[in-house]
């Protein structure tokens, strides 16, 4: 386990929720691995401002933390394959929810910035 997740198991659950996914790109990931396994290449064209280095620590820390198994295949060149664990997958709800929230933000920003009214945020 990570420092920074055995540190947050001493403050409370939310800060080991932080901890395993909060992180530049991390939910992004994970909503493009929802959509099944992905290449390396294919995650980045998906997350074109991550550059590489970043993206590859942020898959590293999500599988040592258990959401993202990494496959590589003896071929040359080698292939590298990546995809969400059940518990990795078990975020699905989290992810859909947040994404659903940001695009109603984005959507209620605009509005509000063009002077039209914010709707009410649905219950």
């Amino acid at each position: 386990m990570r420092l920074p997740v055995s540190r947050a198991m001493e403050v409370c659950p939310v800060e080991v929720a932080v901890s395993v996914v909060g992180g530049t790109w991390k939910l992004t990931l994970i909503k493009h691995l929802l959509g099944g396994t992905r290449r390396f290449n294919q995650l980045g064209r998906l997350v074109p401002l991550a550059n590489t280095k970043t993206l590859t620590r942020q898959l590293r820390e999500l599988e040592e933390d258990g959401i993202v198994e990494r496959t590589v295949y003896p071929e040359v060149p080698p292939r590298v394959e990546y995809s969400l664990t059940e518990l990795g997958k078990s975020l699905e709800p989290i992810v859909t929810a947040m994404n659903e929230w940001g695009t109603d933000f984005a959507h209620d920003h605009e509005a509000a910035r063009d002077g039209r009214a914010m709707h009410a945020p649905s219950s």
